[in-house]
C-alpha cells in the first residue's frame, strides 16, 4: 500500500508541473495550484492588466474565465483518473493522462470578474471508463461566486 501512495504522490506532482508548467496558456494566466488531492482541487490566479476584458471598468476577461475553469475541470478529469490508475506502471499513467481533453464545456457568467485574485475548485459529478463530468466554481478573493461550468472530459 506504500508503494501505491508514493506512486500517487509522484503521478500527483508530475499533474502539478504539467498544469503549472507545461501547458503555456496556463502559464500566460499564471494558474497555480493551492490544492492538489482528490477531495480539494483549487487553483488561483492574480488578477493583472493583462487578464481585463472590459478596460472601463476593470473587468476580467470572459474568455480568461473560461479557460482558468476548464483547466480546472481538466485537473479534477486527470486526478480521477489518477485514482483509477492506482497501481499501474507511472508510463503507463502519464500517456493516459496526456490524452486527457475537452469534449464539452459549459460557462455560466454570474457576476462580474472584479477582484485581487480568483480561485477555482470543483468537483466530479460522473465518472465513466471513458468520460468524466465535472463542475466549477469561480470565486474572487472576497469570495464571490463569479461563474460556474460544466466540463466533460474525455479520460478513456
Amino acid at each position: 500500500m506504500n508503494d501505491q501512495r508514493a506512486q500517487f504522490d509522484a503521478l500527483t506532482k508530475v499533474l502539478k508541473d504539467i498544469y503549472e508548467e507545461r501547458i503555456p496558456f496556463n502559464r500566460v494566466f499564471g494558474l497555480r495550484m493551492l490544492s492538489l488531492d482528490p477531495s480539494s482541487i483549487r487553483v488561483r490566479f492574480n488578477m493583472r492588466d493583462e487578464l481585463i476584458g472590459n478596460y472601463v471598468k476593470g473587468i476580467l476577461h470572459g474568455g480568461v474565465i473560461s479557460a482558468t475553469l476548464d483547466a480546472t475541470g481538466g485537473l479534477i478529469a486527470s486526478m480521477d483518473l489518477l485514482k483509477k490508475l492506482a497501481g499501474r506502471p507511472l508510463e503507463e499513467a502519464e500517456e493516459r493522462m496526456s490524452r486527457v481533453g475537452t469534449i464539452d464545456l459549459r460557462i455560466d457568467f454570474l457576476r462580474p470578474g472584479v477582484g485581487q485574485y480568483f480561485v477555482a475548485s470543483g468537483d466530479v459529478m460522473r465518472a465513466g471508463r471513458r468520460v468524466t463530468v465535472t463542475r466549477m466554481e469561480l470565486r474572487n478573493d472576497e469570495e464571490v461566486l463569479i461563474a460556474v461550468g460544466t466540463g466533460t472530459y474525455l479520460v478513456g
